[in-house]
């Protein structure tokens, strides 16, 4: 990835995170996390990772992110000097849904045990 392309997308990232996290007064946020920002090639789109709380409706805090899109697009130029502010691309983070899970089959791994036992096959 190109050094400028990182630079970018850490500055939105941060920026990102304070505005969301203490900035936007929508009760849909609640507790969002931006955990990663993903730029294309062009720098025309920015795939901005959101971790939800475990409590919250991710939909409904997706959906309230591409509400505020133009909002934080925005300030987003008003606080960085950049030519071109990508356009904002909100996705729920994988590692929200799947951490438990995760942890569970890492644990398992590490005991030994790869997988569940299989109930046996009846008829045979």
């Amino acid at each position: 990835m190109d050094h400028r392309i990182e630079r970018i997308s850490e500055a939105i990232r941060e920026e990102l995170s304070e505005m969301i996290g203490y900035e936007m007064a929508d009760p849909r946020v609640g507790s969002a996390m931006v955990t990663e920002v993903q730029i294309s090639p062009d720098k025309r789109h920015a795939f901005v990772r959101v971790r939800v709380a475990d409590d919250a409706d991710a939909k409904q805090t997706l959906a309230a992110l591409e509400h505020a899109r133009g909002f934080l697009r925005r300030e987003l130029t008003q606080r960085l000097e950049v030519y071109r502010i990508p356009e904002l691309h909100f996705e729920a983070d994988v590692a929200t849904a799947i951490g438990p899970k995760m942890e569970h089959l890492l644990k398992r791994v590490k005991k030994g045990r790869p997988r569940d036992p299989e109930p046996p096959a009846e008829g045979l």
